[in-house]
């Protein structure tokens, strides 16, 4: 394994191998959770966990599981510029080294700060609605069009990094998660590696900039933030925190609005949430259990463990597949249709435990602003007839491109 495949999954499962498989996912999942609910993959190198309690249990127990991928019996240190700064980020550290990183930036993303940000985020959420209704006539690409830029401004504002570059930061991000697997893996490996070194050598200017003039920023917290013992925080971790938060502060809350508009559409909810904002916050946790944007997490096990009636040994890798136990029919009744009521509680869309996600409240905030004024502005809104693309990742979910129809003024 080599720091440009940082999430440690080094391939897709057989069974997913296909684009079809990995839009529809489901049916694998299930039939894994009845039949081999613990199992390992020779082909991966890798376990596989699948069911609510095994995958919570995995990504929970910090004693147990690692998070970081260089405890691995056969990891791989690799060379080069630019490499590992993502396994320096709080996302590849265990406590205590965890917390302490997770401090410098959690503030920022409070609920109680969150929440101040909401009158900006409908102001830019309009801005793009404007432009995009503008622009088209009846149809348009939602990824395209909203559901990529309207995160990404947002993040590049509160790290303080010119949204102008959107398109360069799409580019690296989606490098970054794709999956380096099958005759193209070499090839997508080398360009992990380059977006890596490039999105370095673009931070490493800016910090060095904020340390001489800090800002009224996230990027100058960074490169200020002073560590329990008085020193600043590495060059090398204020690069990776910085590019970690870029990217998971717009790709996965891109794929969570996109798999919203999708489970609305399929299920014809477009009407019944329009204006209804209480709802679609609810919605919104529902599309975080049932199409989940991140369907996998990694550990490695600390030491010999027994899970699932199978004995997992030191410095094995394991795959917890989120998006299977979010739909485990032990945890959730009628697991398998998506109830737009249901304020599932339990659901793993954000993981669970120490490395719960950071942006969570964000990424809330942001698909509920994103929904509610699309719906309050677009009327007669459906999925165009189409064929979907799966986001080309070991874990995220989503697709690359989801046209929608409305009608137009």
């Amino acid at each position: 394994m080599s720091s440009a495949d940082p999430q440690g999954i080094q391939a897709f499962p057989e069974a997913l191998t296909e684009p079809d498989a990995w839009l529809e996912p489901f049916e694998w999942y299930q039939e894994m959770r009845e039949g081999s609910p613990v199992r390992y993959d020779p082909a991966r190198g890798s376990w596989d966990v699948f069911r609510h309690a095994d995958v919570k249990r995995v990504i929970s127990d910090d004693e147990t599981f690692s998070v970081d991928p260089r405890n691995a019996s056969d990891f791989v240190e690799a060379g080069g510029e630019g490499e590992g700064l993502i396994l320096d980020t709080m996302l590849f550290q265990d406590p205590p080294r965890h917390d302490e990183l997770r401090a410098i930036v959690e503030e920022a993303f409070s609920p109680r700060v969150v929440a101040e940000l909401e009158p900006r985020l409908r102001e830019l959420m309009g801005d793009l609605l404007d432009d995009a209704l503008a622009t088209n006539d009846g149809t348009m690409d939602l990824v395209d069009e909203l559901a990529y830029p309207f995160p990404v401004i947002v993040i590049a504002e509160v790290l303080g990094v010119p949204s102008e570059d959107r398109a360069q930061f799409r580019e690296w991000s989606e490098s970054l998660v794709a999956a380096a697997d099958g005759e193209a893996g070499a090839e997508v490996a080398e360009r992990q590696q380059a977006s890596q070194r490039e999105m370095a050598m673009y931070f490493l200017e800016l910090i060095e900039d904020r340390r001489e003039n800090p800002r009224d920023d996230l990027l100058s917290t960074i490169a200020t933030a002073e560590l329990s013992d008085g020193s600043t925080l590495p060059q090398q971790e204020a690069l990776g925190m910085c590019m970690l938060l870029l990217i998971a502060g717009n790709i996965t809350t891109t794929n969570l609005i996109t798999n919203a508009v999708r489970c609305f559409g399929n299920h014809d909810l477009f009407a019944e949430l329009a204006g209804e904002e209480n709802a679609i916050g609810t919605a919104v946790e529902e599309v975080l259990r049932y199409r989940a944007p991140v369907q996998a997490m990694t550990r490695v096990a600390r030491s010999d463990v027994t899970l699932g009636g199978e004995t997992i040994e030191e410095g094995d890798r394991l795959v917890a597949w989120l998006g299977s136990a979010n739909r485990d029919s032990r945890q959730f009744a009628t697991a398998d249709e998506f109830v737009v009521d249901r304020a599932p509680t339990g659901h793993l869309g954000f993981g669970h435990g120490t490395h719960y996600c950071l942006g969570a409240p964000l990424a809330r905030l942001e698909a509920r602003v994103a929904l509610s004024e699309l719906l309050s502005r677009v009327d007669g809104l459906a999925l165009a007839d189409t064929d979907l693309s799966p986001t080309r990742s070991s874990f995220i979910y989503g697709v690359e491109s989801l046209p929608i129809r409305y009608d137009a003024a």
